[in-house]
């Protein structure tokens, strides 16, 4: 089991350095697409494309989210991640390297719809790059 996206599993984590474009922009990193993906106007979803991850999650908490939400954002992550992993060959590589391993995105601080924490959550994170890894091998 790969239980923490650090170290040398850092590449799985949303907010590793990696080019992703995500209806038709491109992002430095897969959390600065994602923040993006929740705003309702364009406008707004154009402020996320040079930011560091960090400064994107704390964009994303002070944008206008689009009405459907809650509905479609596990979708939009499996989409981010299926378009980092197809647009950046050597981190496709990556990913299947880890076989079938599974992979939970630990953590510490509190997600745990996303990861999980102290082994509790439900890793949505970690199911979606699971997936992902199927379909691309």
């Amino acid at each position: 089991m790969i239980d923490k996206f650090r170290g040398k599993y850092f590449f799985l984590s949303n907010f590793y350095v990696a080019p992703v474009e995500y209806q038709g922009l491109t992002y430095q990193n897969n959390e600065a697409a994602f923040q993006s993906a929740k705003a309702k106007i364009k406008k707004d979803k154009e402020k996320f494309i040079d930011l560091l991850a960090a400064e994107a999650k704390k964009l994303g908490r002070q944008i206008e989210l689009r009405d459907d939400w809650e509905d479609v954002k596990i979708d939009v992550m499996h989409e981010i991640c299926m378009a980092k992993f197809t647009q950046n060959l050597l981190l496709k590589e990556k990913l299947l390297a880890t076989g079938t391993e599974e992979l939970v995105e630990g953590n510490n601080h509190g997600d745990t719809f996303w990861g999980c924490v102290n082994g509790k959550g439900e890793n949505h994170l970690g199911k979606i790059l699971m997936k992902v890894r199927e379909e691309l091998s």
